[in-house]
């Protein structure tokens, strides 16, 4: 069975539901810590990279803040030597509104044209506000991002790590400069079912509002490869949830998955794909690109959904790891 193409709000380039988030290409300040990805070499990047576009997985979002623009530098390079792919590629990057950027327009302008030049491309499918630090107001965060609409320099426009309330706001100011909020990229997985208790999937859903799932297999936990006997490195902090918990969740998927040859992490990736959200893992090589790919061409049945909403954990964060989290 096939997946419906998807389009954002404001962009009329079409994507499968699964995409490629980049937060560990170039950024060896986070995730470089305890000897993690430290063997995460271009070449590999290159290799998930290829893999990823090959499968039909053709979102790739990335960020300024992701090492320090390096992350976009790599997609910059990979896109220099196969320039046949920006025509396939759907690419996404945010603008980090650090309180202290109190001229937001032409901040947030100057940004985007770094990252244009870093990405070696004259304009993105969808520009995203990173968090809800900025002191200005949403009015004047609509007014910096309609800005950027009307110049060319992106198509669509979205949000990351908001509120209900927020994006109930950044919406509307949007919205009457004639600009539609495209997206919300939230931490959003079978560990962290709180947008969904919290009504931010059914706000998002009704307003044409695509959420962006981060962290969809929660840092690994939800592949099967770690448990309460073999757990995850210490340097990848998630939520609050003892390996235990997380250890009946990936029985769930494991009992689903296993008679149709899917692993657990295909499984918790359609999970959130049959919710109405694409979720955006990470692949450090082509056999993890491969198989984030793998979520596609199915579907789970109801009776499947309902179990894993079940086994879900709602998760909790702070306000700091809500704020700072890069996604």
């Amino acid at each position: 069975m096939g997946d419906d193409e998807i389009r954002l709000a404001g962009c009329d380039r079409a994507f499968a539901p699964v995409g490629l988030g980049t937060w560990a290409w170039g950024d060896r300040a986070t995730w470089g810590m305890g000897g993690y990805d430290t063997d995460l070499t271009e070449e590999r990047i290159a290799e998930a990279w290829r893999a990823a576009i090959d499968a039909g997985v053709t979102l790739i979002d990335t960020a300024e803040v992701y090492g320090g623009g390096e992350s976009e530098r790599i997609i910059g390079r990979l896109l220099a030597a196969h320039p046949e792919d920006r025509d396939r590629v759907v690419l996404a990057t945010k603008f980090m509104p650090m309180p202290w950027r109190l001229n937001v327009r032409s901040a947030l302008r100057d940004a985007l044209r770094a990252s244009l030049d870093r990405l070696g491309v004259d304009r993105v499918e969808l520009y995203q506000i990173h968090g809800p630090v900025s002191l200005r107001s949403h009015s004047a965060l609509a007014e910096a991002l309609a800005a950027v609409v009307d110049e060319g320099l992106t198509a669509a426009v979205g949000v990351s790590n908001y509120s209900v309330r927020e994006v109930r706001s950044i919406r509307r100011a949007l919205e009457s400069r004639g600009v539609p909020l495209a997206s919300n990229q939230i931490e959003y997985s079978l560990l962290r079912r709180r947008p969904e208790s919290v009504g931010l999937i059914a706000e998002c859903r009704e307003h044409g509002v695509l959420p962006l799932a981060y962290s969809p297999i929660g840092q690994g936990r939800l592949t099967g490869k770690y448990s309460a006997a073999n757990p995850p490195p210490s340097s990848r902090t998630f939520s609050t949830h003892p390996m235990a918990e997380v250890d009946r969740v990936v029985a769930v998927l494991r009992e689903i998955g296993e008679p149709a040859g899917r692993t657990p992490s295909q499984v918790a990736l359609r999970w959130l794909v049959e919710k109405g959200a694409v979720p955006i893992p990470g692949a450090k090589h082509a056999g993890q690109a491969e198989q984030n790919a793998g979520a596609l061409g199915w579907s789970l049945t109801a009776e499947e959904v309902a179990r894993l909403d079940a086994a879900a954990l709602d998760g909790t964060r702070t306000l700091r790891q809500r704020i700072w989290q890069h996604g």
